[in-house]
């Protein structure tokens, strides 16, 4: 009978109801427009005929300018929805998806109108969800976005009925080869991202077997921690952070000035890789604020953010009987594993316990998300389960409570259930 009480209070994420389309945010440059908005590749190109002869896309090479990439000398032409009749306008459930053109080539290639790349075939047909990741400079962003998808395409997804999956080719070579295998398979800590290093975004979708559930688009944005305090890279950088569904705020305890030095003491004569003193949390969010937060109605964004506090085995060093800052049996400390929903009991806890760690180290930082942001919730992570030293991790690779923010925002966004235990 208590069973049954408890499973009618649960907290279910109510049916979202489906629109037959909506507004598109491209994965590349953070644009949203109409679906009707979008121009076309041609399938084809005749060199008889200017309008789809072989040309150079300035708008694509003037993005790829942007992040150091080289020009395309040479592509099929851009083929502008003016130009099309209404009748060789093609669409599935009402939303735009090809055109044929003058000579009855069909092309359902569609582009960016503002960047002219690629959009996901699910692109209109589905909200355009975006996840982005920020924080302060040495918080640990490339090494957590890494053990993240890492995690979700070898167990979260497995545990929810999807598949995490790269947007193509390209970007899953890129993700190998300069983050999986470094970390992974050599051990080896990943280079802060430095601001002269334009990186386009990691595209990833995260797609439910269950063909009426709609898949997430996930946009890792590899943005430079330095940058988040500066106004001209965050014009550049950071207006994915405006169109995104979720946030994941990155937090390094040694950011945290009234723990960093204790936290130092205690680790010893070998304490491994110890990052300088950087932006403390509080100025990123002021940064945030003046970039895009203070132009929204009621000055506090909606977007649900995710609170994360990186680099948790470093709390092992403020254990302590008396739970001052951490207890030894700390919810910290403990690997859990979400399957189906989200355990809200599981949630509840590291958020509860998160909350009052901050607010006791660095209350003011706490004060400027409850001023700021309207929807908040505190995890901790550890990417890879200890602290490196000499830029190597020894031993086995061992993520603790990684994929969880993430799961939330799941929880956030509709996608899953949240329940208690039974």
């Amino acid at each position: 009978m208590f069973g049954l009480l408890k499973r009618m209070f649960e907290k279910k994420v109510p049916k979202v109801e489906r629109l037959p389309f909506y507004d598109i945010v491209c994965p590349y440059c953070f644009s949203k427009f109409h679906h009707e908005a979008v121009v076309f590749r041609a399938a084809h190109h005749r060199d008889d005929d200017e309008t789809l002869a072989l040309q150079e896309d300035e708008i694509l090479n003037q993005y790829r300018e942007k992040f150091g990439l080289s020009p395309i000398d040479e592509l099929e032409a851009v083929i502008e929805l003016s130009m099309i009749p209404d009748e060789n306008k093609l669409y599935s459930n009402k939303v735009l998806m090809g055109v044929t053109d003058k000579y009855s080539v069909v092309t359902k290639n569609r582009l960016c109108p503002e960047c002219h790349n690629d959009l996901p075939i699910t692109a209109g047909k589905h909200p355009s969800n975006i996840v982005s990741i920020v924080g302060a400079t040495s918080v640990g962003k490339s090494v957590y976005m890494t053990s993240l998808i890492y995690t979700l395409q070898r167990k979260t997804a497995n545990n929810f009925d999807a598949a995490c999956i790269p947007l193509d080719n390209t970007i899953s070579r890129r993700f190998r080869q300069e983050y999986e295998i470094p970390l992974f398979e050599n051990g080896s800590l990943l280079e802060s991202t430095r601001t002269t290093r334009r990186q386009e975004p990691f595209i990833f979708q995260f797609v439910f077997k269950n063909e009426e559930q709609p898949p997430l688009t996930l946009v890792f944005f590899d943005v430079a921690g330095e940058g988040m305090t500066d106004k001209e890279y965050i014009k550049l950088h950071a207006s994915h952070i405006k169109n995104s569904a979720g946030i994941l705020f990155l937090v390094d305890p040694m950011q945290i000035r009234t723990i960093r030095e204790k936290l130092i003491f205690q680790m010893g004569e070998n304490p491994g890789k110890i990052v300088g003193e950087a932006d403390e949390p509080r100025e990123v969010i002021i940064s945030l604020f003046g970039d895009f937060i203070a132009h929204q109605e009621t000055n506090k964004t909606s977007i649900p953010t995710a609170v994360v506090l990186t680099k948790s085995d470093l709390l092992h060093a403020l254990k302590a009987e008396d739970g001052e800052y951490i207890r030894h049996n700390s919810n910290v400390f403990r690997n859990v594993s979400h399957r189906d929903y989200l355990n809200l009991d599981e949630y509840e806890n590291i958020n509860g316990e998160i909350r009052r760690f901050l607010e006791k180290v660095d209350i003011a930082f706490v004060n400027a998300l409850d001023a700021y942001f309207k929807d908040t919730s505190f995890f901790s992570v550890s990417a890879l389960g200890s602290n490196p030293v000499d830029q190597q991790v020894s031993g086995i690779i061992s993520p603790i409570r990684v994929d969880e923010p993430f799961i939330w925002l799941l929880y956030k966004l509709g996608f899953i259930e949240g329940r208690q235990e039974q």
